[in-house]
Order: C-alpha cells, then structure tokens, then sequence
C-alpha cells in the first residue's frame, strides 16, 4: 500500500539539516556532520586560482618586489665590505708581536730593542734584526708586509690567516693597525666598533649586526656609548642552528613549494592594498600595513629554505674542496661560531658581526703568554 506524506516547504533561510539526525549542539558535532569539508572545498578554489596562469604571475611578483621594495627599506644588503671584528677577550698581545708598529715613518720605521721588549718581544726577534732561518713569506728581518699590513713574521696571527687563504686572496689583502689605550683583563674597554659600523651605512638583508655573546656589543669589549643606537643591538649568533633560526616562514613552504609559497604571500599583499583603498585610514598606518605583507614575503622568497643560512651547507666553508674549516675544527666551539658569524656577514645576511674568543690573558710581559696560543690548542710559538 502507498502512503502519500505531504511535506511543509521549508524557507530558503531556514538552517539546514540532515534527515534522521538532531540539531547539532557542539562543535564535534558541527564538523561531524560534513561541513568542514564544505569549506575545504571553498579555500581550494581559491588558492588553486592563484596560479592559474603561474608564469604571469612569477613575472608580476617579480617586477612589484623589485618596485616597492626599495620603498619599505627591504634590501639584499648595503652592498658594503663585510666587517667581522674578532674581540680576543684578555688582552691580546697584538702590537709589535704580531702587527708591526713603528714610529713617525709608519710601520718598517722600527722601535728601539728596549721598545719591542716591553712589547714582548726579546732581543733577537726584534723587527731589522737579520733572521736565522726566515719563513717563505717573510723579508728577511722579522718583517713580513706579504698581506700589504706589516706583520711580525713569526705572527701567529699571519700564520693563521696564511694557512687558510689562497695566493690570489693574499695578492688582493690590504690593512691597517689603529692603536688605543686599553685596560687587560676587563669588559669595560669601549672599543667594539660595530655601532660605528652600521652608522657608517653597513646593514644586513635580513638583521643589522649579529654576535656571539647576548651583550650590548654583542662581544666582551663595550661599544663607546655615544653610538650605541638600541635598534640596531646586535643579535646573537653562536652556531649554525641560530643562523637557520633566524627565520621561520611556518608549514607554507613545507606545503608548496617555495615559489609558490612566495606567490601566496604576494597574493595576500594585493588583496590587502585594495582593502586599504576602501578605508580611510591615515597614511602611516597603510604603509605600515603594506609593508608587514611585503616583506613576509620576501622572507619567503628568499629564505623559505633555511639550508641558505647553514654554514655547514656552503662548500667554501666546509666540505668542498677548497673548504676553509676541517670536518675536525667544526667540531670545537670556536670555529663554529666562526663559520656562522662568517655565513651571514659575507652573504650579506647581516651588516657586521662580532666573534668572541677568550683566553687571551696578558700579564707577564712574554710573547708566549700574549700571542694567541694557547695550551688547549698549541700551535708553533716563540718563547722569551
């Protein structure tokens, strides 16, 4: 037998349900109902549409970066010298031990033997004196000038920077020495120059000035106080891991790839200006708006890959050929904060970075104790 039901129509805007099932009350029953999948189905049609015509949009991202860039003061860098200073906490013995000093006539115009010892130096390795068994680079006298700055040719310092550059690098080195007073053994010396550094126009693509040490210098010596500009404290940089730490762009690049992940950003950035063209707000805080979406992303862009700031990644510093540090110095703390200082300073990443080393105690008035050697690691030394 059949039965006719007659069903009451139900208003377009009545709230939706499905047959044999209860108005939902909580949010496990909402979604358990379908309608996340609803929205699911809503958010794909429109980032698929994004790329749609892809190479279009590569190049039209491609020419709105480079155009407004400049404007929000994002930059690859400031295209200056990369400066890394290293701060040898202690005291270094460097003048006359192993960066010549001389007198009116400049570094070759020699101290008397009395000047070099309280120097450090003793007798029969004063710079003039004829040497017994001089080193490949050296002229002859205690004097090596091969990187243009004259350095003591027993200079563990020279030997050093010789042992891990090429002739090419060295015929393209130049220097100079500056000398100031200063206290041993204390952190209240004002010489850390990075401050200086940036106001003379040094600035990164990605942070102003890096460092070792969580200090205001970001070393052991002080920055002068007069240049000290709080929005530009240096960051702390100590091993690879914080230099890839320094950005993190989310699961966005991990779900696409980094170019498209950029196209995303660049998207929101255009919905976001013609938004801002309908509101009345003042100016500044437009710009401020437009400039938060830009540079999100041109951090996708350029560091969705964080392997870029991995030192340990980049054959000119470890593993390649040519490699400057071993697979054994990365081990030990010192070279590691070395290479990641180095990554980003020279890359660019950052304007000027400070590398601390500790040890470097100066007491007894002997080239030995003053030189940078030490018994935890002992290189060739001279001895008073």
């Amino acid at each position: 037998m059949l039965i006719k039901v007659k069903r009451k129509l139900r208003h377009p805007d009545a709230p939706q349900r499905h047959n044999n099932h209860g108005r939902p009350m909580t949010r496990r029953e909402l979604l358990g109902q379908g309608f996340i999948a609803g929205s699911a189905t809503v958010l794909s049609g429109g980032i698929l549409g994004l790329f749609a015509n892809p190479r279009s949009a590569y190049a039209a991202l491609a020419a709105d970066l480079q155009a407004l860039t400049a404007g929000c003061g994002i930059t690859n860098g400031a295209g200056k010298i990369p400066f890394i200073a290293f701060d040898l906490a202690g005291g270094a013995n460097m003048s006359g031990s192993n960066v010549l000093v001389g007198r009116e006539q400049g570094q070759l115009d020699v101290l008397s033997t009395a000047g070099y010892r309280k120097l450090g130096l003793p007798g029969d390795q004063v710079p003039g004196v004829p040497e017994t068994t001089p080193t490949a680079t050296s002229n002859g006298d205690h004097t090596d000038t091969s990187l243009g700055l004259g350095f003591h040719s027993d200079s563990a310092f020279l030997r050093g920077i010789l042992s891990k550059t090429s002739p090419t690098t060295r015929a393209n080195v130049n220097g100079a020495v500056l000398c100031a007073q200063s206290e041993n053994d204390t952190d209240n010396n004002p010489h850390n120059p990075m401050y200086g550094i940036n106001k003379a126009g040094a600035n990164g693509s990605l942070v102003t000035l890096i460092g070792t040490e969580p200090s205001e210098s970001g070393g052991n010596s002080v920055a002068p106080m007069s240049m000290i500009d709080p929005t530009a404290r240096p960051v702390k940089i100590e091993q690879p891991s914080d230099a890839t730490g320094l950005v993190d762009t989310g699961k966005l690049v991990q779900l696409l790839d980094q170019d498209d992940a950029a196209a995303v950003m660049r998207a929101m950035e255009r919905i976001t200006e013609l938004k801002l063209a309908k509101m009345s707000e003042q100016a500044i805080v437009e710009e401020l708006i437009r400039c938060g979406f830009l540079e999100s992303s041109q951090l996708v862009a350029t560091f969705g890959n964080p392997a870029l700031l991995n030192p340990l990644g980049d054959p000119d510093i470890a593993g390649g050929p040519a490699a400057i540090f071993t697979d054994a110095e990365l081990q030990q703390s010192e070279f590691e904060k070395t290479a990641a200082v180095m990554k980003l300073v020279v890359n660019g990443f950052a304007g000027a970075g400070t590398i601390e080393l500790g040890g470097y105690d100066y007491h007894d008035s002997t080239r030995a104790t003053g030189a940078p050697c030490r018994a935890a690691r002992r290189v060739r030394c001279s001895s008073s």
